[in-house]
């Protein structure tokens, strides 16, 4: 009976040995998995334009918005601009667009000729409710603009009235689909 209990102790401690060791490896290898994907997503977001951008931008004191710019497969290259921002109750924003030179991509937003979005040509406010948060669906054409045409892109909101600048992003790269 003892060699019996000696061999189904080290059976014992051999599977323990053996479990420890493969979570010890699948930890590494999630830990190494985690690294790369973070570096291959934050290359993606730095160095190749994508088709659809998640636009965070920045404010003084709780300003904050959200933008998802999407482009959908369809022949019609239209591009949705859902935004939602918080800011001042009660007021009226436009979410404006500036591009840098078409085909040279290096993650350096240097243009200043804003464009005003909204509803295909037509600029549109963005309203806040009472609580400050405002939502709108805009949209843009671009099938003047060849596809695969790529370029640095950053947005701003502004104060409808006065013109003020109360909200930044930062440079995105966008792709034309």
């Amino acid at each position: 009976m003892g060699t019996k209990m000696l061999y189904a102790g080290l059976l014992l401690a051999s599977a323990s040995l053996f479990t420890l060791s493969c979570q010890k490896q699948s930890s590494q290898l999630l830990n190494k998995e985690e690294k790369l994907s973070a570096e291959s997503l934050k290359n993606k977001t730095t160095l190749s334009p994508s088709f659809d951008l998640n636009v965070r931008f920045y404010g003084s004191d709780d300003a904050e918005g959200h933008l998802k710019f999407r482009q959908d497969r369809d022949p019609a290259k239209i591009i949705d601009l859902d935004i939602e921002v918080h800011l001042q109750p009660n007021h009226a924003y436009l979410l404006q667009r500036a591009v840098d030179a078409i085909n040279v991509v290096d993650g350096n937003c240097t243009s200043a000729s804003w464009l005003t979005l909204g509803k295909g040509l037509t600029p549109q406010s963005i309203f806040t409710d009472e609580n400050g948060d405002g939502r709108e669906a805009l949209w843009r054409d671009v099938t003047a603009i060849p596809s695969g045409s790529a370029f640095d892109i950053h947005f701003q909101v502004i104060d409808a009235g006065s013109l003020a600048v109360v909200l930044t992003s930062d440079c995105y790269q966008y792709k034309v689909r």
